[in-house]
């Protein structure tokens, strides 16, 4: 038989699941700012008809429905959205980063500019055409010298400069894994309180998001493929569970977290601070864990091309058998080759000929690559030592100065490029950092476009939309006052009953 009071647990289980809505609306509109939340609704379920199944059960026709229970509040997001997301934020941090230090490279050599290298042997030639006008000039003297200290002085600066920028870069390095085992060490964390509450029957929402967010972050470092785990226990179907998330290589995964433990990273052959201490030894990354959370090496060849750390290791450099591979070391190189061999032809050119007085030096240049490139000192002392003639005694004969001054036009080996000029050479290098510093920005654009509009999606499903919790702010307030009358409709029903009956002729 069923309870005289029945109608009133029904109304009240309404209040109370309606209340529960308006709630959750509440805390929906509350955070509609809040970077990474997910909006979370009430699963709604009605509760068991009257009477119940089993062999005691009443024998009443149908069931009596008894109302409805929030059966769970659950956050709404998309998995697959999510993964999507998190590789399109990973090609992202990949360009973003090669573009940004390719623009610091642009910025160095300066090019094209009258106050780069390239601007520098130009008035260098024009010095040396005009001392084979004038040999016996002593200022046209000074002046090429003071153009070759010029020249000396660009590749310095230009080989300083990038070496500082290649040295900022192994810091980042090192604050990059600073920052990756920060991120997984607090993904760890909240896997360990997400185990200790989806047990008890509890969704830990807000505990999800921020785990989201933080995988989402470490997505822009690196390639992850991520798992969700069961927790076990009286966990609703609904739970997510624990999260493994594993570094993605060409060689097969590298397990980093697992449950509450995760594998902590570090450089080989790094200086204790996570700095590589230079690229020739910059080989791999290794990870220290428990359990199952550890692995690795993960060396540089067996990085995927994409996400941050990739993109800065490749600017830093790093071991490719004999020779060191990357952006930064690529440009060393070929300026230590540029100034390898403008240093050994032009000197050829010069010990030819013969000073206008004192000593003959058949050197200009010494030094073999960009850091060490410089005038000899004795002629910087005595510009009347550079050897401007082809014969000795002739005070007006510039011959040699003029082949120097045409230097500029002879096809020569630098490095392994066969016959080219000093100044193709360079504009070669220019271009071909032009174009890569082109195709950067052109795949940063593309990448963003790419993740902004997964980003649109994503904010489509877990967003805050206010107009739309403005709705169902309205729906569940009309239907929490639908019960609260459905509460004085069964109080005065229950009125009549107590008071009314048996109380006849009155």
């Amino acid at each position: 038989m069923r309870s005289t009071f029945m109608g009133l647990e029904t109304s009240k289980r309404g209040l109370y699941t309606q209340q529960s809505a308006l709630y959750t609306t509440g805390h929906n509109i509350s955070n509609a700012n809040t970077l990474g939340y997910s909006r979370q609704r009430v699963n709604m379920q009605a509760t068991s008809g009257f009477p119940g199944v089993g062999m005691n059960a009443g024998t009443m026709p149908g069931f009596l429905g008894t109302g409805v229970e929030a059966g769970s509040i659950q956050r709404i997001r998309d998995g697959f959205v999510d993964k999507q997301f998190r590789n399109e934020s990973n090609q992202l941090g990949y360009w973003e980063n090669r573009t940004k230090n390719i623009a610091q490279m642009e910025d160095v050599l300066a090019e094209p500019s009258k106050y780069g290298l390239q601007g520098s042997l130009s008035e260098f030639w024009q010095s040396l055409q005009g001392l084979a006008n004038n040999p016996e000039n002593g200022g046209a003297r000074a002046v090429v010298v003071e153009r070759g200290v010029a020249v000396a002085d660009s590749f310095k600066y230009i080989d300083k400069s990038l070496k500082e920028i290649q040295d900022n870069i192994g810091q980042e390095i090192g604050v990059s894994v600073k920052d990756i085992n920060s991120i997984m060490d607090q993904i760890a964390g909240l896997n360990k309180q997400i185990a200790e509450v989806e047990p008890n029957g509890y969704l830990p929402n807000d505990l999800y998001d921020a785990r989201d967010a933080l995988l989402d972050e470490l997505s822009t470092y690196l390639p992850i493929e991520v798992k969700n785990v069961p927790t076990g226990g009286k966990a609703l179907a609904i739970a997510e569970g624990t999260v493994t998330v594993k570094i993605k290589t060409k060689n097969g995964d590298i397990t980093v977290i697992e449950g509450k433990e995760y594998a902590k990273m570090s450089v080989v052959n790094g200086d204790g601070e996570g700095k590589p201490t230079s690229a020739d030894k910059m080989e791999s990354f290794t990870f220290t864990g428990n359990g199952n959370a550890t692995g690795g090496p993960l060396t540089v060849k067996d990085m995927q091309e994409s996400g941050k750390l990739r993109s800065l290791v490749e600017s830093y450099g790093y071991p490719d058998g004999n020779d060191v591979k990357g952006l930064y070391p690529d440009m060393l190189k070929k300026l230590d080759d540029m100034a390898k061999a403008f240093i050994t032809e032009f000197n050829k050119i010069h010990a030819k000929g013969e000073p206008l007085s004192g000593t003959k030096i058949d050197d200009f240049f010494q030094g073999d690559s960009a850091s060490t490139i410089k005038v000899v000192d004795e002629i910087q002392k005595d510009p009347n030592k550079f050897n401007a003639s082809d014969a000795k005694g002739e005070v007006g004969n510039g011959k040699i100065a003029l082949e120097l001054s045409k230097f500029q036009f002879n096809k020569i080996k630098i490095g392994d490029i066969e016959d080219t000029t000093i100044q193709s050479y360079y504009s070669g290098v220019i271009g071909e950092l032009g174009v890569e510093g082109q195709q950067a920005v052109k795949m940063t654009k593309s990448s963003l476009t790419l993740l902004g509009a997964v980003s649109n999606r994503r904010d489509s499903i877990s967003s805050v939309s206010l107009d739309e919790e403005m709705t169902d702010m309205i729906r569940f307030q009309q239907a929490y006052n639908a019960s609260a009358r459905m509460v004085t409709v069964m109080d005065e029903t229950l009125d009549k009953i107590i008071n009314g009956m048996g109380v006849v002729g009155r």
